[in-house]
């Protein structure tokens, strides 16, 4: 019979396994760690238009700045 010493990485291992298999008993299925679902860019989102971020036009619209008269 040899001997073996337990090492960090053989802990972490048995520790991991028996926390997902907890994790399993408790819910039902395993939870990720980010449980959010991840959104496209692309997508419209009232949020963000609210928030301030500019929408970016597909066209350049000129702007012309008059000067005012000055009466003296």
């Amino acid at each position: 019979m040899k001997n073996r010493k337990i090492t960090q990485q053989d802990y972490l291992k048995a520790h991991r396994k028996a926390s997902r298999e907890e994790e399993i008993a408790l819910h039902g299925k395993p939870i990720g760690l980010r449980p959010e679902v991840h959104r496209s860019r692309k997508t419209y989102n009232r949020k963000k238009e609210k928030a301030g971020i500019p929408k970016i036009l597909p066209f350049f619209l000129p702007i012309k700045v008059s000067e005012g008269c000055h009466n003296s």
